[in-house]
C-alpha cells in the first residue's frame, strides 16, 4: 500500500512539475483573456480597439505570475490601424485564482510604422496644435518602438513607463525651406526622461551625428543636452543666410567649409521659447569666402574684392548672453596669405576684441603718413578695444604697428556711430617713410585741445594732399568734434631738399576745416615761410608766404625745373567760392612741356631752345583765379620776363578738362620801348581791342593728357596786354 501511495505522489509531482514545465516554457494558447486585455486598453483610451489572435500563456513560478502574450495583434482606432508585433502582459496568480484579473504590467512590441499614419492615429485618440504642426513638417520616416507599461491596483498607467526604440530614414521640411533627411536614431524613454542616442541626419545634404541627446522635463519646461558633430560640412550663402539670421553690413558670407565639435544644452517653456542656451564649440574652418565691400587698397594696394579664411581654429562659447571667440588661422586679402589671432567677447551691450595679424610677403601702406612696409620684412598690427552696442560707440584702446625699428602707436580712439574721430589720447609714430626720412612724432590731447611735437616729421605727403584738385580724392570728413592743435617741429621736410626749422603756430578745426592758423618758419638760409588762417562770420582769409617758392611749384608736374623766387598767396573764401591771387617773383623755369610746345608752333625755336637750357627768366608772374566745386576759374595769369610775357585766362575743369587761351609776346623789351613813346606808342598800340604789333595768340584745350595747341603768330597784341605790361614796368 505504501509504495503505491509512494508511486501516485511522485507521478503527481511528475505530473506537477512536468507541468509547470510546460507551462513555463511552451505555454498553452486561449482566447480566454481577449476581452480582458481589450477591456484594460480601453481604460487608456474609449476610442482604442484591439484585436488579437489567441494569447500565449506561460507560468512565471518563481514570480508567481501568469505572462500573456500574442502575435500579429493590431489597434484600430475608427479608420486608422497600427500593427504590432506583438502584446506581453503578466497576472498574478493570486487575482487569477480568485478570478479578478488585472494587470501590473503590459509590454507592446510595434512592427516598422509609418511615423505620418501614427502621428494620424495619435491625433484621432488625443488632438492638439502641437500634433498638428509636428504632422505637417513630417514628411517620412519609420518607426519601431517597445512600449512597458505598468500598473497600479486600481488599473491605471504608473509614471514609470518605459519606451525604446529607433527612427528610421526619417525627412523633415521646416517652413524655412530647412530639409532635415536621413534621420536615424535610438531612443530611450522613461516618464520625464528622453534619451536618444547615435542621431545621424543630413540637413539640406551636409551629414550631422549627434552622438547624445538628452531631454528632461522639470517644472513645465523640457532642459536638452547633448553632443554634436559635423564633418566635411560645406554651406552656400543661401544656407549660410538660412542658418545664420546675420547682417554685417560691408561684409556676407559667400561659402564655408568646416568641421566642428559641439556641447550644447538650452530650455523649452510650453510657449516653445528658447532659454538659457549654452554651447562649447570647436571649430576646424577649412575654409571661408567673404564677399568685402570696405575700401582696403588704401591699406592693402593689393587687396582682393574677396577675402578668404583658411585653417583656422575657432572656439566658441557661449553662456548666459556671455559670447567668446577665439581663433587663428590664415587669411587671405591679398595674393599672399597673412597670420592672424582673434579674441572677441559679448557681454550684454559690449563687445571686447583683440586682434594681431602678421604681414610677411604682402605689402601694407599707411598713405596719409608715407609710411610703406619693407618688402622682405614682417609687420605686425595688434588692435584691441571695445563696442558699445547700445551708443554705437567704437573705443580702440591700442593700436600698434611694429617693423624693424619702424613703430606707430595709437591709445585710446573713440569713434562716433558714424566713425567719426571723437577724441585721441595719445599718438606716438617713430619710423622711416617711403623717402627714407625719419619720422618722430608725439600728438598728445590735453582736455579737448591737442600738443604735436616733432623732432623729424615729413610733410611731403600733406603739402601734395592739401595742393591736389581731384574732385575724387576729397578728404573725407572724419572729425567728430572741433579742436586746437599746437605745433612744435624740429624739423620739416617740404620735400628731400627743403627743409624748415622750428615750426611753431597752431592750428583750430572746426566742422572737419581748419577755421584759424598761424605757423611759421624758417630755411636753413633764414628765409622764413609763414601761413595764416584767418575765419570771420561766412568768410575765411588765407595767406601763405615763402621766401623760396619752389617747394611749392615743384609740386605741378607740368612744371619740371623751377628756380629761386619767393611765393605771396592771398585767398579769401566765402560760402563755397575762394578768390584767390598768387604772387611769384623772379624766377627761372626749366623744361615746361606745355610751354616749349606752344614756343615751337609760334616757330620761336631760339626760346624754346632756351627753355630746356639754362631755361627762361621771370620778373613777374600774378595770377588771380576763383574755386568753386571742381571748377577752377583763371579770371588772369600774367609773366613778364627778358625773353617772353604771357597774359593767360581760362578755366580748370577737376582733372578731366584744360581750356585756356592768351596771347605770348617775345622781346618784351621792344615793345616797352614802343608803348613809352609818346603819340607813335598809341598808333603802334591802338586804343581798339585786339589791335597792337608783335603778338601771337594760342589756345590750349583737352583732357590733361591729351591737350590741343593752336596758335596765331599773325596775331596782334591787345591794349589789355600793353596796359599790364606798362602797369610792371612803372612799379618795378
Amino acid at each position: 500500500m505504501k509504495k503505491i501511495i509512494y508511486r501516485v505522489l511522485i507521478f503527481i509531482i511528475l505530473i506537477f512539475f512536468t507541468s509547470i514545465i510546460f507551462l513555463s516554457t511552451v505555454g498553452v494558447k486561449t482566447d480566454r483573456f481577449n476581452d480582458q486585455l481589450s477591456f484594460e486598453i480601453k481604460k487608456i483610451n474609449d476610442q482604442l480597439e484591439l484585436n488579437l489572435e489567441k494569447i500565449n500563456i506561460t507560468l512565471d513560478p518563481l514570480e508567481l505570475q501568469l505572462s500573456l502574450k500574442t502575435i500579429g495583434a493590431s489597434l484600430r482606432n475608427k479608420n486608422k490601424i497600427i500593427r504590432l508585433e506583438s502584446i506581453k502582459s503578466n497576472i498574478d496568480i493570486k487575482t487569477f485564482l480568485n478570478n479578478e484579473f488585472s494587470l501590473t504590467e503590459l509590454e507592446i512590441s510595434t512592427r516598422s510604422l509609418d511615423i505620418k499614419n501614427l502621428i494620424s492615429f495619435i491625433r484621432l485618440v488625443e488632438d492638439n496644435a502641437q500634433l498638428f504642426i509636428v504632422e505637417k513638417f513630417i514628411k517620412k520616416g519609420y518607426l519601431i518602438a517597445d512600449i512597458n507599461l505598468k500598473f497600479d491596483d486600481k488599473g491605471n498607467i504608473k509614471n514609470d513607463f518605459l519606451i525604446k526604440g529607433l527612427i528610421k530614414n526619417g525627412e523633415i521640411k521646416t517652413l524655412k525651406n530647412f530639409n532635415f533627411s536621413k534621420i536615424n536614431f535610438h531612443f530611450n524613454i522613461k516618464d520625464n526622461d528622453y534619451d536618444f542616442k547615435n542621431i545621424n541626419l543630413s540637413i539640406n545634404d551636409n551629414n550631422l551625428l549627434f552622438p547624445e541627446l538628452n531631454v528632461k522635463k522639470e517644472n513645465k519646461k523640457f532642459l536638452f543636452t547633448g553632443k554634436n558633430i559635423n564633418k566635411n560640412i560645406s554651406l552656400n550663402q543661401n544656407q549660410i543666410t538660412q542658418f545664420l539670421d546675420y547682417d554685417l553690413d560691408n561684409i556676407k558670407i559667400i561659402n564655408t567649409e568646416f568641421d566642428s565639435d559641439n556641447i550644447f544644452s538650452f530650455s523649452i517653456d510650453k510657449k516653445y521659447n528658447f532659454e538659457n542656451f549654452e554651447i562649447n564649440s570647436d571649430f576646424n574652418i577649412k575654409e571661408m569666402n567673404l564677399s568685402n565691400k570696405y575700401d582696403l587698397k588704401t591699406y592693402f594696394p593689393e587687396a582682393k574684392d574677396n577675402l578668404n579664411l583658411k585653417n583656422h581654429k575657432l572656439k566658441i562659447e557661449f553662456k548666459k548672453n556671455h559670447l567668446s571667440l577665439k581663433g587663428n588661422g590664415q587669411i587671405f586679402v591679398q595674393k599672399e596669405s597673412d597670420d592672424i589671432e582673434y579674441n572677441i567677447t559679448k557681454s550684454k551691450d559690449i563687445i571686447k576684441f583683440n586682434t594681431l595679424i602678421d604681414i610677411k610677403k604682402n605689402p601694407f601702406y599707411l598713405d596719409f603718413l608715407n609710411f610703406k612696409k619693407n618688402e622682405n620684412s614682417n609687420l605686425s598690427i595688434s588692435l584691441n578695444g571695445n563696442k558699445n552696442l547700445s551708443s554705437n560707440e567704437l573705443s580702440i584702446k591700442n593700436i600698434n604697428i611694429k617693423e624693424n625699428d619702424n613703430h606707430l602707436e595709437v591709445k585710446n580712439l573713440i569713434l562716433s556711430k558714424k566713425y567719426k574721430i571723437r577724441k585721441i589720447d595719445q599718438i606716438d609714430l617713430d619710423y622711416s617713410d617711403k623717402d627714407s626720412i625719419k619720422n618722430k612724432i608725439s600728438i598728445i590731447r590735453k582736455n579737448k585741445d591737442y600738443n604735436f611735437n616733432s623732432s623729424s616729421f615729413n610733410a611731403t605727403k600733406l603739402l601734395d594732399d592739401l595742393l591736389k584738385t581731384d574732385k575724387k580724392l576729397k578728404p573725407k570728413k572724419i572729425l567728430g568734434n572741433n579742436f586746437k592743435i599746437n605745433i612744435k617741429i624740429d624739423k620739416t621736410f617740404l620735400d628731400k631738399d627743403n627743409i624748415t626749422n622750428n615750426l611753431n603756430g597752431y592750428l583750430v578745426f572746426k566742422n572737419n576745416e581748419i577755421e584759424d592758423g598761424n605757423l611759421s618758419s624758417f630755411f636753413s638760409n633764414n628765409k622764413k615761410i609763414k601761413l595764416t588762417i584767418r575765419s570771420r562770420p561766412n568768410e575765411k582769409i588765407t595767406t601763405l608766404y615763402s621766401d623760396l617758392a619752389k617747394p611749392f611749384v615743384n609740386r605741378y608736374k607740368f612744371i619740371k625745373g623751377f628756380e629761386e623766387g619767393n611765393l605771396d598767396f592771398y585767398s579769401v573764401k566765402k560760402n563755397d567760392l575762394s578768390n584767390s591771387k598768387v604772387v611769384i617773383d623772379n624766377f627761372k623755369v626749366q623744361e615746361v612741356p606745355a610751354l616749349a610746345k606752344l614756343l615751337t608752333l609760334a616757330s620761336l625755336q631760339g626760346i624754346a631752345d632756351l627753355l630746356t637750357g639754362e631755361g627762361i627768366r621771370f620778373s613777374d608772374f600774378e595770377m588771380t583765379f576763383s574755386n568753386q566745386n571742381d571748377l577752377m576759374k583763371i579770371e588772369e595769369l600774367y609773366a613778364i620776363g627778358p625773353a617772353i610775357s604771357i597774359l593767360m585766362d581760362g578755366y580748370i575743369e577737376g582733372n578731366e578738362l584744360i581750356s585756356l587761351r592768351g596771347t605770348l609776346v617775345p622781346a618784351t623789351t621792344i615793345n616797352r620801348t614802343i608803348s613809352s613813346i609818346p603819340l607813335i606808342g598809341d598808333i603802334l598800340v591802338g586804343k581798339k581791342v585786339g589791335e597792337g604789333v608783335f603778338g601771337v595768340s594760342f589756345k590750349i584745350k583737352g583732357p590733361p593728357k591729351k591737350l590741343k595747341t593752336t596758335v596765331n603768330p599773325v596775331k596782334t597784341l591787345t591794349p589789355r596786354f600793353i596796359t599790364r605790361t606798362i602797369e610792371k614796368i612803372k612799379k618795378n
